[in-house]
């Protein structure tokens, strides 16, 4: 990976993000799809009950956008956004929340199960990261950071860039970024160096088939991914797995494993996590 790119992640990306915040949201509305991609990755975590009972965490939330596609699914989830950006979760916080979600300024990949049981009260039931992992600097360590945070047959859902496995993917994102992305963010923000950097590291980042091994690696299983629909197939994925349940003396999942939370009477359990290839539910 090219040395601009990985000393962004060491820090300088967060002040990027900090100065772009005021901007962020305006930058994001342009992008067609961009919220309701969001909601369709939050709804492939498949949690029951429309999270009544459940603690989620939203890893690099950012402005909230993530946090609002959670809510939109998952209403009656007690939901902590995460960010590392004072900036963006200072315009996150100015929005209307309910009581159930919180805002902490923290990076993903130094939290802890005994920071999630102070601000949770406990492990969490499923963790959410959008765009999250390609911007840290150690990947394999916010991996595991999150295995750790997760309940035995917790969930998690990244919703990511991807782009090395596909030529077509690549030419769409730089066209995408040199037309569109770069030249807006210079015009809303003052500077373009996050735009550029946005672009680089997309094109630098794992492949759909590396990051679902990089997954598996930290010690998640049931890893999937599926596509999104609109201009952004083939290049903004998610992406699925779970902390193992803990197993039974026979070495098969318990009974109600993955499920902590009753689901009311007559609403829908837990749904399988996504195949490859999955149709969008885009509602």
């Amino acid at each position: 990976m090219d040395t601009t790119t990985c000393e962004m992640k060491d820090g300088a990306v967060t002040d990027e993000f900090d100065h772009a915040s005021e901007a962020y949201d305006r930058l994001v509305a342009a992008n067609p799809g961009y919220h309701a991609h969001l909601r369709i990755s939050a709804r492939r975590l498949g949690l029951p009950g429309r999270g009544s009972g459940l603690r989620l965490l939203d890893l690099g939330c950012g402005t909230g956008a993530s946090t609002a596609a959670l809510l939109h699914a998952l209403p009656r989830a007690r939901i902590a956004g995460v960010d590392a950006s004072r900036g963006m979760l200072d315009a996150a916080r100015a929005k209307r929340w309910p009581a159930g979600v919180s805002f902490h300024q923290a990076r993903a990949e130094e939290l802890t199960p005994d920071w999630a049981a102070e601000h949770l009260g406990g492990p969490v039931d499923a963790v959410f990261g959008a765009y999250l992992i390609r911007n840290c600097p150690d990947p394999d360590a916010l991996l595991s950071s999150v295995r750790a945070l997760l309940r035995p047959g917790g969930r998690i859902v990244l919703h990511e860039y991807s782009v090395a496995d596909s030529a077509a993917a690549r030419a769409v994102w730089s066209a995408v970024c040199w037309g569109v992305v770069i030249p807006a963010g210079r015009v809303l923000t003052g500077r373009a160096d996050l735009f550029r950097y946005l672009w680089r590291s997309v094109l630098e980042f794992d492949g759909r088939g590396a990051l679902l091994e990089r997954m598996r690696r930290a010690g998640l299983e049931s890893v999937a991914s599926a596509p999104l629909p609109g201009w952004q197939h083939g290049i903004t994925h998610t992406f699925a797995g779970r902390r193992p349940p803990d197993r039974g003396p026979s070495g098969q999942d318990p009974p109600g494993a993955g499920e902590r939370a009753p689901h009311p009477p007559g609403e829908p359990g837990p749904r399988p996590l996504p195949t490859p290839e999955e149709p969008a539910d885009d509602r």
